[in-house]
């Protein structure tokens, strides 16, 4: 690890107004490799005046030289910071493999992702036109497309450079000063990407990275009233206390709170083609994913060969060290296995015994945060399996007998983030896809390969507002009207 963290790069500082500082005090917080379970570094535990101090420097940014920026200048310098990500993907990947415990192959994809977003926020810079809008005789109507001025962005731990590129990407394409609030599990991209920015020439304040605590540092972002957009993903618990904050300075807010989707597998599917989606969606990162397909809805008729096929792949799967790169990795954290575990406890109180689990080699470290892949077959839609988020590499298989039960259970959970189908009759695909209420809906696929150009977010306590595609540029923006007047 410590080749990835050369001298020019201290992990233990905050990005403000182009400056690496450290925090008050010089406190920092650990950073722990969840292969293993080492501190492998330290990073800076920001507060109160590091936020304000970085609100300030992007509100200097958005009155200077970022804010008088022409957009097509805006757009070259996002795309030149995309190409230096893809210059340093090996690098970013291995530190996202030590700092998340993800797989270095799942690593990999997640920084070609954050290159994407900046590639297509980059050539969409000067493309966010405003409309003119027929009115009476003697005016003119048009609209303008704002930025808001200084966003925050609070991102999690699981995906930090995919999340990075879809949020903070799309902020700087119209315009505002981000301040980033990285997870305290998960900096150590968020602060390259800065160090590549700055590096690029990203003008100073235009992006400011503080690292630290959710109740210190991500707090006082959300208070301070110097911040005109909040965006967050994360759990529904910390989304509720956020949404709160931000009513008091009247703000709007962009939420990612989670999911417990379904993939909806009819009898006339193609299961040659579903299969690995089946799988992949459900233990990709571990599990620890918002829009993981954690249950798996199936006609009865074939309930019993699903339960098979999937059976077959699960026992195949490997679990290891994230740099060895196996099917799965670890969880992120001691307390993210004890949640896991404690739902699979439960599962074991009542009775359900898994149908397949993945492999554990002996060469996974002792001290990682490991969890086996985990499969049940016919599970109750009621049971806490199927119903809550779990976030861990565990599936269900829930048998369905029509279309009507297939609905009511895809639809019987709080939440609405993602969902597939999988069936070849094209009306019944149109209906289901109506029907779900899901904020993305997926026929004979899951995912489209990531997309970002798919506006993407949920409904219920999956959150609202949408990221990706140009929907995150609107979210990103302000509407004016202007109406003049040319009459005698």
């Amino acid at each position: 690890m410590s080749e990835l963290l050369d001298a020019g790069f201290d992990t233990s500082q905050c990005l403000i107004g182009g400056r690496w500082i450290g925090a008050s005090g010089g406190r920092t917080l650990p950073v722990e490799d969840p292969s293993t379970g080492h501190e492998i570094g330290r990073i800076a535990r920001g507060g109160k005046a590091e936020i304000e101090a970085a609100v300030d420097a992007a509100q200097t940014a958005r009155n200077g030289a970022w804010g008088q920026m022409p957009a097509a200048e805006r757009g070259r310098l996002l795309a030149k910071i995309g190409r230096a990500v893809e210059e340093n993907i090996e690098w970013l990947a291995k530190l996202e493999a030590h700092d998340v415990g993800k797989p270095l192959t799942q690593a990999r994809a997640d920084a070609r992702a954050l290159a994407r977003y900046l590639e297509f926020y980059g050539g969409a810079a000067d493309k966010m036109h405003g409309e003119t809008i027929p009115y009476l005789g003697d005016y003119t109507v048009f609209t303008l497309r704002e930025p808001h001025g200084v966003t925050g962005h609070i991102i999690p731990w699981n995906y930090p450079m995919q999340i990075l590129g879809r949020s903070v990407g799309a902020a700087l394409t119209m315009g505002n000063a981000a301040v980033l609030k990285p997870a305290e599990e998960a900096s150590l991209t968020a602060l390259a990407f800065a160090r590549i920015a700055m590096e690029c020439g990203l003008p100073a304040g235009a992006l400011n990275v503080v690292p630290g605590l959710g109740e210190e540092a991500g707090a006082a972002l959300c208070a301070h009233p110097g911040v005109n957009h909040i965006s967050f993903t994360g759990s529904l618990e910390t989304g509720r206390k956020i949404q709160q904050a931000a009513a008091q300075n009247v703000i709007p807010v962009t939420l990612e709170l989670g999911g417990k989707s379904p993939q909806i597998v009819f009898g006339d599917a193609d299961l040659d083609r579903a299969l690995p989606f089946l799988v992949n969606a459900g233990i990709q990162n571990a599990g620890q994913t918002c829009s993981a397909s954690s249950r798996i809805l199936v006609e009865a008729s074939r309930h019993d060969e699903v339960v098979r096929l999937m059976s077959e792949r699960y026992r195949a799967l490997t679990v290891g060290a994230a740099i060895e790169d196996q099917s799965v990795g670890p969880l992120i954290s001691e307390r993210q296995k004890n949640i896991v575990q404690g739902f699979l406890a439960e599962a074991d109180e009542d009775g359900l015994a898994p149908v397949a689990e993945g492999q554990m080699p002996k060469s996974a470290p002792m001290g990682g945060h490991y969890v086996r892949p985990t499969l049940y077959g016919d599970v109750d839609p009621g049971h806490a399996l199927a119903r809550d988020e779990i976030f861990g590499p565990v599936q269900v298989i829930i048998p369905f007998r029509d279309e009507e039960e297939a609905i009511a259970i895809a639809n019987g959970t709080d939440y609405g983030l993602v969902a597939g189908v999988w069936t070849r009759d094209g009306g019944r695909q149109m209906r289901m896809a109506r029907a779900i209420r899901s904020g993305q809906v997926f026929v004979n696929n899951y995912g489209a390969g990531g997309g970002v150009e798919l506006p993407f977010g949920g409904v219920g306590k999956s959150g609202h507002g949408r990221e990706k595609g140009f929907e995150a540029l609107y979210g990103f923006s302000a509407l004016k009207t202007v109406a003049v007047w040319h009459g005698r």
